[in-house]
């Protein structure tokens, strides 16, 4: 199968660590969906059985956030929760790398689509949680319609992301003051935004703490206050990843009116509530390392700690 032209070998100004992170990505790239997921759970149980943060902090996360489960139900859900996390890494070089009508290809259905639809010129916030294949939940909202995303400049692989994300035009706003003005103009003009809500905010304003699956979490306030700014109706969208490197299913759901409240920690509490309703729809596939619960309130213990 054709690659694009991403995948081609970068010029020799690139840093050579990124060069062959590039190479990888091309080599992987070149597997099929099944291989890369069969390569990814492969990946997931490597990670089970060496001691890592990776592997800690997951535990730590669903002993925190689904209390319900004993400890044996912990434990497995856990080895679910890393194969799926496997995948993720490894299907991203097949949607950084392959066509855009390729990837969108493998879209077996879409359910609330109509959830996201721009009606009377109003732009959409939509927020696409870390679960199942977020690179191609950004990918369909820009094949609906303009996009203009929120985006994280990284170190390395930054012009890859950039051009693998605007395959179908979306526009990339930097995570800067300038970038969140160019959020709210593309909302003004009844256009798409799209934001990862789920990430901790950095610095100490622009957020609050807020209940995430009960556990207060340091939660962003932008969504909140680019709703009340422009009026912009807001929803979520993610991918679900499909068994057996079948392709994915869009899932599309109304967010709680709250999110767009004058209250901030109504606000806030309210986005976790959609994020945490997002995650129950396949739940070992959201992205459970993550310290989603680094900053702590005061007076509360640090909770990313203890062997790995």
């Amino acid at each position: 199968m054709p690659l694009s032209p991403l995948s081609r070998s970068p010029n020799k100004s690139v840093l050579p660590k990124e060069r062959a992170i590039r190479i990888v990505l091309a080599s992987v790239a070149g597997l099929s969906l099944p291989m890369s997921h069969r390569v990814g759970r492969l990946l997931g149980y490597y990670m089970l059985q060496v001691p890592n943060k990776q592997r800690r902090n997951a535990l730590i996360n669903i002993r925190l956030c689904l209390p319900e489960l004993s400890e044996h139900e912990a434990l497995r859900f856990r080895e679910r929760s890393l194969a799926e996390y496997g995948k993720t890494y490894l299907e991203i070089a097949h949607l950084w790398l392959r066509p855009a009508e390729q990837v969108l290809s493998l879209i077996r259905g879409v359910s609330g689509g109509e959830l996201v639809e721009r009606k009377s010129g109003h732009g959409v916030i939509v927020l696409s949680p870390h679960l199942g294949a977020w690179e191609l939940a950004g990918l369909y909202l820009s094949s609906l319609g303009p996009t203009t995303t929120f985006y994280k400049p990284q170190q390395f692989l930054d012009s890859m992301i950039q051009a693998a994300r605007g395959r179908r035009g979306a526009t990339l706003a930097p995570t800067t003051a300038h970038g969140i003005r160019k959020l709210i103009q593309a909302l003004r003009r009844g256009e798409y935004v799209g934001i990862l809500p789920d990430q901790e905010p950095k610095g100490k304003t622009g957020a609050v703490f807020a209940p995430f699956f009960g556990v207060p979490a340091y939660t962003m306030l932008l969504v909140n206050r680019l709703a009340r700014a422009t009026g912009a109706r807001v929803a979520f969208l993610f991918a679900e990843r499909l068994s057996a490197g079948r392709g994915y299913h869009i899932h599309c759901i109304e967010a709680p009116a709250e999110v767009s409240a004058h209250d901030e920690v109504e606000a806030a509490t309210a986005l976790n509530l959609g994020i945490a309703q997002c995650v129950r729809v396949c739940p070992e596939q959201y992205i459970w390392p993550y310290k989603r619960f680094r900053t702590r309130p005061p007076g509360f213990p640090q909770v990313y700690q203890g062997p790995l």
